[in-house]
């Protein structure tokens, strides 16, 4: 992937990532994840970002320079990973939501012993990291170097008329309204696209 492409902002990248395939390397082997689901992500001036307060030792990567992966921990058990976009400074990201295995199905599987099927496998942003078997090491990596472990590669341009956009998964607050930041794209019609759900307050007891 060419660097340039990734130095836009999140929202013009992200429905240009659909149909690219991420490919992470191990010494278990290889696997590869044609992108069906993506989010953006706009730094200061997206409340539903992690960079939104500014820059942080956790969000560091955000901040460019573009095509590096942004990996971060949620939920005290998951890693997610971005592609950083944008000019350097800007902090704008695109969340890898979901997408299909196709390659390395069989150690992805084994990363996900909980799929029911392989559309499954990398359907979700936790799901897709898992299945690639990514983690905190690779926080930062270089996705547009040569030679790498993780690279983001140019797939058959998606066809714009199945391209479709909407509320953000999961976001609270400001940055989850819909009508402001429809910044979720996916491809429709694929089985590997995760569910809308929208940000459900949870109430401690």
């Amino acid at each position: 992937m060419d660097r340039r492409f990734l130095a836009r902002p999140g929202i013009d990248v992200a429905p240009d990532l659909l149909g690219c395939v991420i490919r992470h390397e191990t010494p278990e082997g290889a696997v590869a994840v044609r992108l069906t689901e993506v989010e953006a992500y706009m730094g200061a001036d997206d409340p539903g970002s992690h960079a939104y307060r500014g820059r942080t030792a956790r969000n560091a990567v955000m901040f460019g320079p573009a095509g590096h992966l942004y990996v971060y921990f949620t939920y005290g058990m998951h890693f997610c990973a971005n592609v950083v976009c944008g000019e350097e400074g800007t902090a704008t990201a695109v969340l890898l939501r979901a997408g299909e295995v196709v390659d390395g199905a069989e150690l992805a599987a084994s990363r996900r012993p909980a799929a029911r099927s392989a559309r499954d496998l990398a359907r979700g942003p936790a799901r897709l990291a898992s299945a690639l078997g990514l983690g905190r090491s690779d926080d930062g990596a270089d996705l547009c170097g040569s030679p790498s472990t993780t690279a983001l590669l140019a797939g058959p341009r998606a066809d714009g008329d199945l391209v479709r956009n909407g509320p953000r998964v999961g976001v609270s607050g400001p940055g989850g309204n819909g009508d402001e930041f429809p910044w979720r794209f996916w491809l429709d019609g694929e089985p590997t696209v995760s569910t809308y759900r929208p940000h459900v307050l949870r109430r401690r007891r």
